[in-house]
């Protein structure tokens, strides 16, 4: 099946699972909606853990191309309704766990005062604590059950006065936060600063900070970055669109670009998904369409991984993993906007 008709079915599932969920009994007998959803909960409960995962990734994909408000919330619930998220929580916090026991691994003897050449201005131990506190941070949001923004500043680091030690320091708060993320029910609202207002908003987030700094410690050892599978590297470019928006350090600038109506096209080579940006409106929208005629201002192919690391700013357009086609300067305005 093509990336652009799963798509289509996954948001057309949701378009209907969510109108007969809020449909009024006047409109649909109680019991006949039952039925109906118990079928369909029943087929996709037959599913393989993968495919009931990225069937959540799709489901949540939908929801949050609405804009924010009722029906952007009840979209959110699909997967949760057919059990999806029961799958999709443990295993990203069992990849967090790989990513920083890998990254610890990495850095542990490690000179501290080594430069992040990806991280202008950073040595490794400014990495390492970035890393650690971020952990410190979702560790005490997720178990506070925060309903406003508490700042990372605020939450208590315990660091170790020796950078050398900062590794060790990185593993337990690593663990902390994941034995308090795996005890926290996924779907339990509460603030986060993207845009899922959820506790299965932070095992994504962590994931890919771990991943991606996974990478800049590895630049700054000398080393090229090791691969991100495509479904994962998938997840985190969609991951790093739908969140754009809620941080103002980026959402302003590219509300100034002078691009309405251009479009920029990310085109994964290995796997066949892409995704279209376009820009305007005082922001932009994406959507995920791996086929049929797209004609984008400017496209980028490349890995589904090398992708990820582009839009983080980690390799440069110009770098010969990709190759290029249309208007480079719209995807050169576009990265200066979005620089992290």
């Amino acid at each position: 099946m093509s990336e652009a008709l799963l798509s289509a079915l996954t948001e057309a599932l949701a378009e209907l699972v969510t109108a007969v969920e809020t449909a009024g009994d006047e409109v649909l007998d109680p019991d006949t909606a039952v039925k109906w959803l118990e079928g369909t909960a029943y087929v996709l409960g037959g599913l393989p853990a993968a495919d009931r995962r990225r069937l959540d990734g799709l489901f949540r994909d939908v929801a949050l191309r609405q804009p924010p408000g009722a029906w952007r919330e009840e979209l959110l619930k699909v997967s949760q309704g057919f059990g999806l998220t029961e799958d999709v929580h443990p295993a990203r916090l069992d990849a967090v766990a790989a990513r920083v026991e890998s990254f610890v691994t990495l850095v542990r003897g490690a000179d501290p005062a080594t430069p992040v050449p990806s991280c202008p201005g950073w040595t490794l131990a400014d990495l390492i604590k970035h890393h650690g506190t971020t952990h410190r941070w979702i560790e005490h949001l997720v178990r506070t059950r925060a309903t406003e923004r508490v700042w990372s500043k605020d939450v208590p680091l315990d660091l170790p006065d020796d950078p050398a030690a900062y590794p060790d320091w990185l593993a337990g708060s690593a663990a902390a936060s994941l034995r308090t993320l795996r005890a926290a029910d996924p779907d339990t609202r509460m603030w986060s600063h993207g845009a899922d207002p959820h506790v299965r908003f932070f095992p994504r987030r962590l994931l890919f900070e771990a991943v991606v700094h996974h990478a800049d410690a590895e630049l700054a050892l000398g080393r090229a970055p090791g691969p991100v599978d495509p479904e994962t590297a998938a997840d985190g470019i969609e991951e790093f669109l739908e969140n754009l928006p809620y941080f103002s350090w980026v959402a302003e600038p590219v509300a100034q670009l002078d691009r309405d109506g251009a479009s920029i096209r990310l085109a994964a080579t290995d796997s066949g998904a892409a995704w279209t940006l376009t820009l305007g409106g005082g922001g932009f929208s994406w959507q995920r369409r791996a086929e049929g005629a797209v004609t984008a201002t400017a496209t980028v192919e490349g890995t589904a991984g090398d992708l990820l690391l582009l839009v983080y700013g980690r390799y440069g357009a110009d770098d010969p993993r990709f190759t290029h086609h249309g208007d480079r300067t719209v995807l050169d305005a576009w990265r200066a906007a979005t620089a992290l």
